[in-house]
């Protein structure tokens, strides 16, 4: 079973994407298109916040008719952000996403953030690790006779 540091070294890029709780909505938005990211950690100084996802703009700005210009983040991000240590397990990970309904964890190391996982993170290397595990069988069978 891979762990959570696993995953990240794997990542092409393992920067920390942040944002402040006063900068706009708008800004955010513009943040996750460029770097092609689903969310975004919302940190006081070193301390996280809360955190932003695409979620978040489409039920509390889009849905609820605000404008993402004048709209700070603080007051539509998600404040009870659950997170993750780099030596958990990706079954540890799958099955906090799957009874949260989250798609996006921070990765968190003596108290610091140090990264962020995706679902589909989670699935690439739950889809690698099956390959392998597979190929192994398979030489094994054909050894065996």
């Amino acid at each position: 079973m891979t762990v959570v540091a696993k995953i990240l070294q794997s990542k092409p890029e393992a920067a920390v994407y942040s944002i402040g709780p006063s900068d706009s909505v708008f800004d955010a938005l513009r943040l996750m298109a460029d770097k092609g990211i689903g969310a975004l950690l919302v940190m006081d100084g070193e301390a996280i916040a809360g955190i932003f996802t695409e979620r978040d703009y489409a039920r509390k700005i889009a849905l609820m008719g605000r404008t993402s210009t004048v709209t700070q983040v603080k007051d539509v991000m998600t404040s009870a952000v659950l997170f993750v240590r780099p030596d958990q397990t990706s079954e540890d990970c799958m099955q906090i996403m799957s009874s949260h309904r989250l798609r996006h964890l921070p990765v968190v190391d003596n108290g610091k953030a140090i990264g962020m996982i995706s679902i589909g993170d989670l699935v690439k290397d739950i889809i690698s690790e099956q390959k392998y595990i597979i190929e192994q069988l398979e030489q094994y069978i054909v050894g065996a006779r």
